[in-house]
């Protein structure tokens, strides 16, 4: 993560500014803005924003920021800190808004987490002087933070397709009723281009529990499998071959040896699914209980007969095996 996404965001980041670590020139601008406002409060003008250094303990994230917070880590984050200790500060301001009704926060992030993330490991590690820059807006509604949000990160080519495909889905829901549409538009993005983000959101959890990392799945490995998936026998071939990946990956995790890396997981997938037709018909495929134990194998015969096995010691409940056979039959 730390070198970059190549994935859906570098196809958006035509007319946006660099982000921070590649972008030095810009502080005159910042301090420019900054003037600006002071000079617009001394006037006696109303202004809606101001730009200053605060304390980061004031800050919470807000939640619909895009930042997968697990993955914020000094390896992540290292550009950033080499920038700020090259310019001994924060060039380009953070966007927050003021919070009511919290006694530990006076400032909500609604772009800038990580920046946010920087200046407290810094802070934290020898380099006590540092504050974070933000500029203090105000929104209407929750929307119109968003849309603010998506603007100022659209570029930032640290932001992995996953982390995005997550908020766009959330936002979906959440600010324009599930129509796309209405989305694309309020955001001034091709509708076709939302669709291939949204489209990793929605990819089924064994492909996901398939890869390493999370942050690995870029729009591009989303689109060799999405369409494929949208077959069924093609998608019960994945399937099967995604568990075996992932059983493949927790042991390498627990060995400590190196997992194996999203394009060969894609290329694995999308290659379980070729001659699908002689597949179905001999692969025996496993299905594990909540318990995490394999229940019941399932077995296509040349004559299109299935045969199931229920395993012994899985801890299934009956209710469990009954809906597995079910689905098994159906599927078939």
């Amino acid at each position: 993560m730390a070198g970059g996404n190549k994935g859906f965001g570098s196809a958006l980041t035509a007319g946006f500014d660099k982000i921070e670590e590649q972008a030095p020139s810009q502080t005159a601008a910042v301090m420019e803005s900054r003037s600006d406002s002071l000079a617009r409060i001394a006037s006696g003008n109303v202004v809606r924003d101001r730009t200053e250094f605060i304390d980061p303990a004031r800050c919470r994230p807000w939640s619909h920021h895009n930042r997968d917070l697990d993955h914020l880590n000094q390896e992540a984050c290292q550009s950033l800190i080499d920038g700020f200790l090259t310019a001994r500060k924060q060039r380009i301001p953070a966007i927050v808004r003021r919070l009511e009704n919290d006694p530990e926060h006076e400032f909500e992030i609604i772009a800038g987490v990580r920046r946010w993330w920087t200046v407290q490991w810094l802070r934290s590690n020898g380099y006590p002087e540092f504050d974070y820059l933000v500029t203090i807006q105000s929104f209407k509604t929750d929307e119109e933070a968003f849309r603010v949000s998506d603007v100022e990160n659209r570029s930032r080519k640290d932001i992995s397709d996953w982390e995005r495909s997550k908020d766009y889905g959330r936002a979906l829901v959440d600010f324009y009723d599930g129509n796309q549409s209405r989305m694309a538009e309020a955001l001034s993005m091709p509708k076709p281009t939302l669709s291939q983000l949204l489209a990793i959101a929605r990819l089924p959890d064994f492909v996901v529990a398939a890869f390493a990392d999370t942050h690995e799945i870029t729009n591009n490995l989303c689109r060799q499998l999405s369409p494929l998936l949208k077959d069924e026998a093609a998608a019960h071939l994945i399937e099967a071959e995604a568990v075996r990946i992932s059983a493949e990956q927790a042991a390498a995790r627990a060995a400590g040896e190196a997992t194996l890396p999203a394009i060969a997981v894609a290329k694995r997938l999308v290659s379980a699914t070729r001659h699908k037709e002689a597949k179905t018909e001999f692969e025996t495929l496993k299905i594990h209980a909540s318990s995490g134990k394999a229940m019941l194998t399932v077995k296509g015969e040349a004559s299109g007969s299935l045969t199931l096995k229920i395993l012994p010691d899985s801890g299934a409940t009956e209710k469990e095996l009954i809906a597995a056979i079910l689905d098994a039959v159906k599927k078939r």
